[in-house]
């Protein structure tokens, strides 16, 4: 194991740090993650762990993730350095370094009958991070995010996936490309869409399966709506016009659970 890091300056926390930046994890291809639990996750997911770093005052030596392949990869950090590469509270006093994934459509494994989630134009980590939550807990078969302003390893969308970013099938595509493949492989497309006028829960998602979610603020591409095999609406009953996006994308993929769960049965 490592001597103690006391300094923010040192250079081992000082390229931590620079992971923050989106052109500095593509350039590296490497990505943090805080937190006991999330490290977990993405080791039991396939994903390489780098350094480990870690504050003796918040986490004990023995609670550190067993998994690792060597204790040369354990770094001890002072608290005042922790605190300086630690983005959210509460991390438990855990940081580690993990190799990106290639998340192309051609690495995702398909079922006979998939349920696939896919993303337009995602601009707020957080939001990425809850569909990735709402999706984890339907256990949809993948997400797709196409044409996105964010990416799957920012510090904010692992944070508020809970980790979920790791217990998905992930793929990133622009909207051609994933309309071809979804073409493809016999997917259909189903695009929530203001302007639709057939209500998602008349539509059969007993087939396979494609929800199109857009922006708030945007909804979704017309490339969509017009490649569409249906563009669906969420009939409000209020004065509002929409929902949070993984608030609707939670009210389709659990329509489309229940209708496959009753065709089970």
């Amino acid at each position: 194991m490592h001597f103690l890091i006391t300094s923010s300056q040192n250079p081992k926390i000082k390229s931590l740090i620079a992971l923050e930046k989106p052109r500095e994890r593509k350039k590296q291809q490497l990505f943090v993650i805080e937190g006991v639990k999330e490290i977990g996750m993405a080791i039991e997911a396939g994903y390489k762990i780098g350094n480990l770093f870690f504050c003796e005052e918040i986490v004990s030596n023995q609670n550190l993730p067993k998994t690792l392949g060597t204790e040369r990869q354990l770094i001890p950090v002072s608290r005042e350095v922790f605190d300086k590469i630690a983005v959210r509270e509460n991390s438990g006093g855990v940081v580690a370094v993990a190799e990106m994934r290639v998340n192309e459509l051609s690495h995702l494994k398909l079922k006979a009958n998939p349920l696939l989630l896919i993303i337009e134009s995602v601009e707020k980590p957080g939001n990425l991070g809850a569909l990735l939550r709402t999706a984890d807990a339907a256990g949809v078969d993948a997400v797709i995010c196409c044409d996105t302003q964010t990416d799957f390893y920012n510090p904010n969308v692992i944070r508020s996936s809970i980790g979920c970013v790791f217990t998905n099938q992930i793929a990133s595509a622009t909207s051609e490309e994933a309309i071809n493949w979804l073409k493809k492989n016999g997917v259909k497309i189903f695009c929530t869409y203001l302007e639709a006028a057939k209500p998602y829960h008349e539509i059969d998602f007993i087939q396979p399966s494609a929800i199109v979610m857009g922006t708030e603020a945007t909804g979704i591409s017309d490339l969509w709506v017009k490649s569409a095999d249906a563009n669906i609406i969420i009939p409000m009953q209020g004065k509002i016009d929409s929902m949070n996006v993984s608030t609707a994308a939670a009210v389709v993929i659990f329509e489309a659970k229940r209708q496959r769960r009753i065709a089970k049965s």
